[in-house]
């Protein structure tokens, strides 16, 4: 696959469904987890030919020193369109192996293969900042997590509309009919969203359990709408703590689901109506969701443990991302991009119709906005604002008021999430 730096020794290949146990070793040892098992059927689930990448030291050939993955997914854009994404994961590197160019050659073999296969971008989670900017990878979306005192906040207001349909418990085998079908429906409209895979949802429902994970069967709530249809999904856990014979119960919600404000009202209803419960923690909520305002005292939500960046995405084909999403306003704004890599290098004409529609081609037109391919990738989603990155010294304005023009064109009313973990 290349030889490139001082990890030139080091064989980096795509490796084979047998060589899994020793990956899978690499990977717990790279995110400081201890070993358990081998992975077993849970990796073999995820395994695809010319995926998973592996590097081994030639002076133990057996060994695995760094690890790479990487699957195909569909991500939502704005206007709910969808393009292909690469989605990065399990990305270690041995403790006995960093600074000898391993990761910068796993990521090189994966954008190009990606490339090769029609993505139009790659996204991925950082488990530190400073890493991924250098591949071309902006923050494109954000995470939020509260922790609620239930009883200070007083639950939802009073004058919130009512949610004709019902709420039921529901089973994990029900859980693994309804909830696929649903999640593809909602997922549409969700910027920012990816697919759900099957084997995520036999470890969600406890079919399926990763190697050094325990689970806990959730409660799982289920709203349908007037006609029956499922339109909400909420799972949640509650510790059971007593104080001084008095109740003290955290309810922690894992994944709530909504297609619409119906939904997601009967839902918080529920889990606010939960007996004993006195604090509520939702690890995973989108930056603008509108719960904290449903309170009758927003004050009473505070930032929980997660929060902040969330998804990063870079450009493989600018022209078929753009094309993908819709625009707030029509207008036409010329971009400079810079790319080391060369998957988004160029000068780049954003030209949006009336109907929200938009396109971009090569131009020779005078740049407006300069910008690197990871503030490409973090304005793509429409959640980063120009003008702010502008202000930060991350994007130059060549023309007075460029930002706010990139502002005003890619917008959207509500920022981009993703509640799906990969």
């Amino acid at each position: 696959m290349g030889n490139d730096g001082p990890g030139d020794q080091v064989e980096i290949r795509y490796i084979t469904e047998d060589e899994l146990p020793a990956w899978e070793r690499a990977l717990a040892r790279g995110f400081l987890r201890p070993h358990i098992g081998e992975g077993g059927e849970f990796r073999r689930l995820q395994f695809e030919p010319n995926r998973f990448q592996g590097a081994f030291d030639p002076f133990d050939p057996a060994r695995c020193v760094a690890t790479f993955r990487s699957f195909d997914t569909e991500l939502t854009v704005p206007g709910g369109g969808t393009v292909v994404a690469d989605a990065v994961s399990a990305v270690t590197v041995s403790s006995t192996h960093i600074r000898r160019g391993l990761l910068s050659r796993m990521m090189a073999v994966d954008l190009a293969d990606a490339k090769a296969r029609g993505c139009a971008v790659a996204i991925l989670l950082a488990a530190e900042y400073t890493i991924y900017g250098r591949f071309g990878f902006g923050p494109s979306s954000r995470v939020e997590a509260l922790k609620i005192d239930a009883v200070g906040s007083g639950g939802l207001r009073g004058d919130l509309p009512p949610t004709p349909g019902r709420v039921d418990f529901a089973s994990m085998e029900e859980l693994r009919k309804i909830g696929p079908e649903f999640y593809d429906r909602w997922r549409l409209t969700q910027p920012g969203a990816i697919e759900r895979k099957s084997y995520r949802w036999k470890m969600y429902t406890g079919e399926l359990t990763a190697p050094g994970f325990d689970w806990k069967e959730p409660f799982a709530a289920v709203y349908r709408d007037a006609d029956g249809a499922v339109a909400g999904i909420a799972t949640y856990r509650v510790d059971d703590v007593w104080e001084n014979g008095l109740p003290n119960c955290t309810l922690t919600v894992d994944d709530f689901l909504a297609i619409d404000t119906t939904a997601a009202l009967a839902l918080w209803r529920l889990v606010f109506a939960v007996d004993w419960v006195r604090t509520v923690v939702v690890e995973n909520l989108g930056a603008d969701d509108p719960l904290p305002l449903w309170l009758k005292d927003p004050r009473h939500a505070r930032p929980g443990e997660e929060f902040g960046d969330a998804t990063w995405l870079r450009l493989l084909d600018v022209p078929a991302a753009f094309a993908a999403r819709t625009y707030a306003a029509p207008g036409r704004l010329v971009l400079e991009v810079t790319d080391r890599h060369g998957y988004a290098e160029g000068r780049w004409a954003l030209t949006v119709a009336a109907d929200g529609t938009g396109r971009v081609e090569p131009t020779d037109e005078p740049a407006e906005l300069a910008l690197d391919a990871a503030e490409l990738g973090a304005l793509y989603l429409g959640s980063e604002s120009a003008s702010r990155r502008a202000l930060a010294g991350l994007v130059t304005e060549l023309r007075p008021g460029a930002a706010a023009t990139a502002d005003l064109l890619l917008r959207t009313p509500l920022r981009a999430w993703n509640p799906e973990p990969f």
